[in-house]
């Protein structure tokens, strides 16, 4: 039996590719995307009563880690067992279904993302303004659901891929550096959302867990600019270049 999936709509970020796109959803809060409808799908109706939901389940499809399977697409596909998550610094093989890694049998996503606003009546149609995902733009969008705190909230949940106290894990902080040095550059080509997405972006370190070179410089492209970025010790720098 053959399954089709159909995207519904596409989420518009500040992200042109996957470097910097944070590593799971919620983890930087001040990025904000934009959920723009297939137009079959554009009708208000079909959002009725989500109004009154604060946070929802985006269903997604990986379509970066499809395009880079695509190279076999003439070869008969071969299941891997267990891959090497970069959370884990790339050294270490776990089972495919206990990571959310984005090379999987089929490449759906999943994200939890706080409502900012639904416009019902734009030129794109229903439109809705999220923040705190982690989907490069252009993404496509399989499925919305609501979130329900009272079944999807798990307190007592466990996992080993909790966050690293280490300064490469997900769990590093703003508070952890004592120097945010960003240029003129940057301040004046950013407002004041866009800086503070920006800040959160570098303070949870981008770079691969294998790369520690506080002298290398890196390129990030986001919001439309192309920011140059260090990242010590305890010190953030970056800049545009002229």
């Amino acid at each position: 039996m053959n399954y089709e999936l159909k995207p519904i709509a596409t989420i518009r970020t500040d992200f042109p590719t996957k470097f910097g796109v944070p590593r799971q959803s919620g983890l930087v809060k001040g990025l904000r995307g934009r959920i723009v409808f297939e137009p079959e799908y554009r009708d208000p109706e079909a959002l009725r009563g989500l109004e009154g939901f604060s946070h929802i389940w985006l269903l997604w499809d990986f379509s970066e880690a499809r395009a880079a399977n695509s190279k076999f697409i003439n070869t008969k596909f071969k299941f891997k067992a267990t891959v090497r998550p970069p959370r884990l610094g790339g050294n270490t093989r776990m089972g495919v279904f206990a990571t959310r890694s984005p090379f999987r049998p089929n490449n759906i996503g999943l994200s939890s993302v706080r409502i900012l606003s639904i416009d019902l009546h734009t030129p794109d149609g229903p439109v809705i303004e999220v923040e705190g995902a982690d989907m490069m733009d252009g993404t496509p969008i399989f499925d919305i659901k609501p979130y329900l705190a009272f079944t999807d909230s798990h307190p007592e949940a466990k996992g080993s891929l909790t966050p690293d106290p280490s300064p490469k894990g997900e769990g590093r902080t703003e508070a952890e550096f004592s120097i945010f040095n960003f240029h003129l550059s940057i301040l004046e080509a950013f407002d004041t959302s866009h800086l503070e997405a920006l800040k959160e972006i570098l303070a949870s370190d981008p770079r691969p867990h294998y790369h520690d070179d506080p002298n290398r410089v890196y390129t990030l492209p986001f919001a439309g600019k192309e920011v140059k970025f260090r990242i010590g010790d305890n010190e953030i720098e970056a800049w545009l270049e002229n």
